[in-house]
This record gives C-alpha cells, structure tokens and sequence, in this order.
C-alpha cells in the first residue's frame, strides 16, 4: 500500500531461499513468539553471510527480547504495534534508537495474505475424520493482565490494542475465499475485551 514491492518467505513451513536476499534492498522478519525469534537469529547470520550490508529488522514481541550478541546481528528491533514505524524503516526514515517499543492505537491494515503460502500448507482442523483448512486472524494485541509468567506485560504494561472489526472481518473473508472453513483468533486474550470480541464473533457467523 505504501509503493513497496515485497516478497515473503514462512521459514515454518516453507524452505529457506537465497535468491531472495539477492533480490531485496531490506529485509524484515517477523518474531512474534520465542520459536521464530530463534528462526530469526538463523536467518539474519544467513543474510549477513550472504550480504553484509543489507538491512535487517526484526519486528514483533519477541524483536526486542535477544542476547547483545543476538541483537547486535540486526540494524533495527521493532517491538509492539510495528506497522506503521516498520513501513517508515523500509522507506528509509531511520531511528536513531536500535530497538524501539510502540504502542500506537488504531491504524491497522487488512494482511495480504496472497504473498503467503497457501492454507492447506498450515494446520488443518480435524472434525469427524474430515480435515479443514484453517484461517487465523487477531481481534487485539496485548492484554490487560499482568501474569509474571508471560513476555506480553512486558511490552503491553496491561494495555490492550483493539484491531477494528472491519479489518479482522475483511481478513476472515479473504481467508474464506482462499478455502479456510475454520477461523482461529490468535489474540493473547481473546476474552479480555469480550464487547468486540462478541461483535466479531456474531458478524463472523
């Protein structure tokens, strides 16, 4: 949307591919669990291997939770609600600040998920002895709650992020159209705003 040509690769289910770092003037990879962050760290050594002076970002909750030595592979560690502050990066408006945590509220974009494999690459949902393929989508970021157990506080400090309803249900119909007969929410609460989670819920149905 911004006049950027991207390509993606999902290193969870699709082979790694060098030709990519060939083609690209940046690369972003995103780290939203501890297992992709781990990833990360693998395919950022990849990068600098191949390229040394290409831009590496890493965005997502996990962006900002590496070693000094893991960190220092990446130019940039977007923490947070990352999109807005991810698309100034690639244009090239760079901070100064090598990790920076942002918990800007609204603006979200409906995913294009054409640039993704495809569903029956994924988890399948198992009912009956049929198999369907699976959509997921977030109807918020963060939590209101504080377990000491979780890396969310860290970041979120008990704040929670609401994804407009027309997004999420524009990102559950593209998904229906690529084949997904079942949706799973992947917020960290799904219940912690249920006002908008019901709404969805009911106007998903």
């Amino acid at each position: 949307a911004s006049g950027h040509a991207v390509k993606a690769i999902d290193l969870a289910v699709e082979p790694w591919d060098p030709t990519l770092v060939d083609w690209a003037d940046a690369v972003a990879i995103s780290t939203p669990m501890h297992t992709a962050m781990r990833l990360a760290i693998v395919a950022c050594r990849r990068i600098k291997d191949r390229r040394p002076d290409l831009p590496v970002a890493a965005y997502g909750l996990y962006a900002g939770m590496m070693n000094e030595e893991e960190s220092n592979l990446f130019d940039r560690a977007i923490v947070g609600e990352y999109e807005n502050t991810l698309v100034q990066w690639v244009a090239g408006q760079h901070s100064a600040e090598p990790v920076t945590v942002h918990l800007d509220r609204g603006g979200f974009r409906t995913p294009n998920r054409s640039i993704l494999p495809s569903l029956d690459h994924y988890a399948h949902l198992s009912v009956n002895g049929e198999e369907r393929l699976v959509g997921a989508v977030e109807a918020s970021h963060g939590c209101v709650h504080l377990c000491r157990h979780c890396p969310i506080p860290v970041v979120y400090n008990g704040t929670l992020r609401i994804v407009d309803a027309e997004t999420v249900l524009a990102d559950i119909d593209q998904q229906v159209a690529l084949g997904a007969r079942h949706i799973t929410f992947g917020d960290p609460d799904f219940l912690n705003g249920p006002v908008h989670s019901l709404r969805i819920i009911r106007a998903m149905h």
